[in-house]
């Protein structure tokens, strides 16, 4: 099982169970298939634990099959937002229906407001309730960071409480302060996109970024914000899929910077008028490609793959679609010419 809020989760109105479910599938997709098929919701998706229970097929053949089962119309794997304020946070889930659904579907169903309340169980607690609520729910390791920094904060409310209790004690330590607060106001002069090309280091080694790096990055960067992304939106597309060395971050994470800019949102959900509909565009969700992972709206990824590799998908399949009519007549052409080079 995946953490709570990832994984699996099953579409609406799927036909009941059958034995020939996925009969016109080739037979490794008709095996991911089927396995996929009785998951519960919440099963961890990821290809690495998919072939760790599929003992047949390895990560690379378990990653061509479910891109197959996406242009067959049975998969989508979304990235959505959930939270509010500094909690916000994207969620990688895998949408699955049992009866194949063609693109329209797939789009109406990803845009409705059914799919966005199917994808926000985790932002159920609210953050102005107690701490001890919001735990449980926020079991994953990327809630485990605020809720960490929160009892320091706490300590540090208390402490002027306690202080007089033991003046003479400590006079060294009024110093501190100052050097705390003029690390604080170096870090807030740099603005979220300087700060989250600085996290990259932290994340991922190969994409470790100078300060003059993140300075001339920063331009590029900030454009992501200005279409309505987070800073964990960003480290997790820059980072997703590296190779196994970088021989120049500066110059790959310009490039990924630009070939995975994040879709404009709809000019409806930038109204800032109404606070009432405030909490919908929060819960931003986007299809991810199958195949490569790279973001976008669901009517830009077809088949849930983007334009690159719905392109490749389909020369792949141009290519082993060969007619096994032509081949048995090469075949019998080529036993009739050593026919003949063996006769007398």
């Amino acid at each position: 099982m995946a953490k709570p809020g990832y994984g699996k989760r099953s579409a609406p109105g799927q036909q009941p169970r059958i034995r020939d479910d996925f009969a016109l599938l080739p037979t490794r997709e008709r095996y991911v298939a089927g396995f996929v098929d009785h998951l519960p919701d919440g099963a961890a998706m990821s290809v690495k634990q998919l072939a760790k229970q599929l003992p047949l097929y390895g990560q690379q053949a378990i990653g061509t099959a479910l891109k197959a089962l996406s242009v067959a119309g049975h998969l989508r794997r979304v990235r959505c937002s959930v939270g509010a304020g500094d909690e916000t946070r994207w969620v990688f889930r895998t949408f699955w229906s049992r009866t194949a659904r063609d693109n329209e579907w797939w789009n109406t169903y990803l845009a409705t407001e059914d799919a966005s309340r199917a994808t926000a169980p985790t932002a159920a607690p609210e953050a102005p309730a107690a701490p001890g609520l919001t735990a449980p729910a926020e079991a994953p390791a990327p809630a485990a960071v605020p809720l960490q920094r929160t009892p320091p904060e706490a300590a540090a409310d208390t402490a002027p409480e306690t202080a007089p209790a033991v003046p003479p004690a400590t006079p060294a330590s009024p110093a501190a302060p100052p050097a705390l607060t003029a690390a604080t106001a170096r870090s807030a002069a740099h603005s979220p996109a300087y700060l989250a090309l600085a996290e990259l280091g932290r994340k991922d080694i190969r994409l470790a970024l100078s300060a003059d790096d993140c300075a001339a990055l920063e331009p590029q960067a900030a454009a992501w914000f200005e279409r309505g992304v987070d800073a964990d939106y960003l480290i997790a597309a820059l980072t997703a899929g590296l190779p196994a060395q970088v021989d120049c971050p500066p110059r790959f994470v310009r490039r990924r910077l630009a070939d995975k800019m994040p879709p404009h949102r709809p000019a409806g959900h930038s109204s800032p008028g109404t606070s009432t509909s405030a909490p919908s565009p929060a819960r931003r969700l986007l299809v991810e490609c199958t195949d490569c992972g790279r973001p976008g709206l669901p009517e830009a990824l077809p088949d849930g793959l983007c334009r690159l590799c719905h392109a490749a998908h389909s020369e792949s399949r141009q290519a082993s679609s060969v007619d096994h009519a032509e081949i048995a007549a090469v075949k019998a052409h080529m036993a009739n010419l050593r026919g003949l080079l063996k006769a007398p």
